[in-house]
């Protein structure tokens, strides 16, 4: 999904050695993961209906409603889990209520270790100083995001027109970078689809990113952080009129008006320790690679963001119907709205809080932890004489000839 209004980017200069935005004094400890290593799922939701959508990202429930196993808390830990490792868990017509989704936002955080100081995410362009409610009641709540097409369309016309000539690729982000404690968990349900057709939302692997990276260059991008900008903000209050949220944002971390942060490269993901991709996205465009020179910082975010958009099968489409459901965990995953529309979308997100972003120098790849090998030529130097090239997939079948690019060798 696109970000609400303005949570866009805009051209920046940038000096020639890139600044190193530094942390929040004291907030090292408070803000960290409570989790001592990885999660493993208890298996609890194997007997419900479910497939994966591509091989390596997105699962489905077409059948199971979320309201049955909102007060079973083993459940919602296996979904959190199950959430972080395939990136995007689709549901059909779910029938949450506002509450439910905020408390169900909340949950999967708390039952996979995020600090007790993280709640839920309050949107800089608030609902209630705006008057948009989250329901038919009127109802005003900063604790959930309203994804309005007529509200972005208000603010940013040229990217949100179906007929923008703006490349389209350019909408790639994960919910919040900017602040100084972003997203782990997020909840978007479709209230209301394009009456006809379009509408989609993508979804693209973070982990996958990282192991498309050669062994060199994953070097590289584990010593680097980022500067992540959303000036957008201060540009719609500046234009509009509008009202920002500059205090408590659902952490005390996140405060002020300069939207900006330090974090990561590379990113370890604490539920599954496994390293993803983590400094791609419009959010980064008016931000830079620190510690670089501008040329090299706009190469590296060049590249990073060649990533996604050149390799559709790290990649899941998803087609909304009404009152359907994604969960997605931002640590890992990278999404965008499809803007090829004329009438009406809108639907009810809510951004949980994670952790401070971090990288472990003892966590793995998604690969690596699955037991796959890297990309051909990487590690194996492809197969000797008289072996095969297989791909195994998440449940240990074999295809051969597979593009997935999780290649490992047999003896024929």
């Amino acid at each position: 999904m696109s970000p609400p209004a303005a949570d866009v980017d805009t051209p920046s200069t940038a000096p020639a050695v890139q600044p190193v935005v530094k942390p929040v004094k004291g907030t090292e400890t408070s803000s960290a993961s409570r989790l001592d290593g990885p999660l493993s799922s208890s298996g609890s939701l194997d007997a419900e209906e479910q497939f994966d959508v591509t091989a390596v990202i997105g699962r489905e429930f077409p059948k199971l409603q979320l309201s049955e196993i909102l007060k079973d808390d083993n459940k919602l830990r296996d979904l959190a889990v199950l959430v972080s490792q395939r990136g995007v868990v689709f549901f059909r017509n779910q029938d949450l209520n506002i509450d439910d989704q905020k408390y169900l936002g909340q949950k999967l955080g708390e039952l996979t270790g995020k600090p007790e100081t993280s709640k839920l995410h309050r949107h800089a362009l608030s609902n209630s100083k705006r008057g948009i409610a989250v329901d038919e009641n009127g109802r005003l709540d900063d604790e959930v995001s309203v994804i309005s097409s007529e509200q972005n369309r208000k603010f940013y016309n040229e990217k949100w027109s179906s007929l923008s000539k703006n490349l389209a690729g350019e909408g790639w982000h994960a919910d919040i970078t900017f602040e100084n404690i972003p997203s782990d968990y997020a909840i978007l349900k479709i209230i209301q689809p394009p009456q006809d057709v379009g509408g989609d939302t993508l979804w693209a692997s973070g982990y996958e990113l990282y192991d498309r990276l050669s062994p060199p260059f994953k070097k590289l991008a584990e010593n680097l952080t980022a500067t992540h900008h959303q000036p957008n903000f201060v540009r719609v209050k500046e234009t509009f009129g509008e009202d920002l949220i500059d205090d408590y944002r659902g952490a005390p971390e996140n405060t002020g008006l300069d939207f900006k942060a330090e974090h990561p490269v590379v990113r370890t993901n604490p539920v599954t320790g496994w390293k993803s991709l983590f400094a791609v996205g419009h959010q980064l465009s008016a931000g830079h690679i620190n510690g670089v020179s501008y040329t090299e910082s706009e190469i590296l975010k060049t590249y990073f963001r060649q990533l996604i958009t050149e390799n559709h099968d790290l990649q899941v489409r998803f087609r909304w119907g009404k009152n359907d459901l994604a969960i997605w965990d931002n640590r890992s995953v990278f999404h965008t709205a499809t803007n090829d529309y004329v009438g009406k979308r809108q639907g009810n997100r809510v951004v949980s809080l994670g952790e401070k972003p971090f990288y472990d120098t003892a966590s793995q790849s998604r690969r690596e932890a699955l037991g796959l090998v890297h990309n051909v030529g990487d590690d194996i130097g492809g197969c000797s004489e008289g072996v095969s090239l297989v791909i195994a997939d998440d449940v240990g079948s074999e295809h051969f000839g597979d593009a997935v690019g999780r290649p490992k060798c047999k003896d024929e």
